[in-house]
């Protein structure tokens, strides 16, 4: 599907956020422009919308905007509304498949131990292979033929009685230690994921407030911008303890995911005109995982 240019997508979108009568605040407004043109033009498979208002409240919003907005433009007909417990995000039902499938190297931080050590993925440990089961539920529950699995149960009742723009995945952390901070390292793409279970939470934000951090932060610049709008825009970023970065964006994983994002950007240069990735230190702070 051919996407439209950013002014097209973002005069609808600002059309119906006043025809439902959402009233975003400015840096809101522009953070949902960016996760949106980023889910309509494949640079990200999943957002996480934590900013806008709470839930129930944001749900509804989220599904009434979907709503209005997938009758103006078709490049919105494949954003659903995700839930999983008292997180929300937007998804990409087309191309998430294709994300899934193709199973990018993670890197991982343990915050069990101190100092905090950079490991593979360990399909031995429990947490290693509950993440693994939940990856899986993923994979079938979004396959590559662009259907949703008829066959999970556990998904099809809490489901049963919602939007068709709304999907409610909050089982697939049932009976695990995995943590949402550990998904969303995942799910929102990240090369290196925060890897804790729910019996050391308190060890993990101990650990990662003690010590200094780096940031890396994926800019991007829209095409047709003038004046303040110019401006570099944050499309994602993510942190990394700073022992365990020492070569910023020269480690493996850093290069890495710059690679497969300046692909996805090869794609969509029509509404992207720069991409970079910056990288910068934080001192040790208080962390809220």
């Amino acid at each position: 599907m051919e996407v439209p240019s950013s002014e097209e997508i973002l005069e609808c979108m600002s059309s119906c956020l006043s025809q439902i009568k959402w009233r975003l605040k400015p840096t809101s407004k522009r953070r949902l422009e960016i996760d949106v043109l980023a889910l309509c033009t494949g640079m990200r498979p999943v957002v996480m919308i934590d900013y806008g208002g709470k839930l129930p409240e944001l749900q509804d919003r989220l599904l009434s905007l979907l709503e209005l907005i997938q009758e103006g433009l078709p490049v919105f007909k494949d954003l659903r509304v995700m839930v999983i417990e008292d997180m929300i995000y937007l998804i990409n039902v087309r191309r998430l498949p294709k994300w899934l499938s193709s199973e990018p190297e993670l890197f991982f931080v343990d915050l069990e131990q101190d100092p905090p050590k950079m490991v593979e993925q360990s399909k031995e440990s429990n947490l290693g292979m509950q993440l693994r089961s939940i990856q899986k539920l993923f994979s079938s529950t979004f396959p590559l033929d662009g259907s949703i699995n008829d066959t999970k149960t556990a998904l099809d009742e809490a489901n049963s009685s919602q939007s068709s723009l709304f999907i409610d995945l909050s089982c697939c952390l049932q009976d695990t230690k995995v943590t949402i901070p550990t998904l969303n390292g995942w799910l929102l793409d990240y090369p290196v994921v925060y890897l804790f279970g729910t019996d050391h939470i308190e060890d993990a934000i101990y650990n990662l407030s003690t010590k200094s951090l780096r940031i890396f932060k994926v800019l991007v610049q829209r095409n047709g911008t003038t004046g303040k709008d110019s401006l570099l825009e944050e499309l994602t970023s993510f942190s990394v303890p700073y022992e365990l970065s020492m070569g910023g964006s020269k480690e493996v994983w850093a290069e890495s995911f710059l690679e497969r994002m300046s692909s996805r950007w090869e794609e969509c240069k029509h509404i992207w005109s720069s991409l970079d990735l910056q990288v910068s230190e934080c001192y040790p702070q208080a962390i809220v995982l």
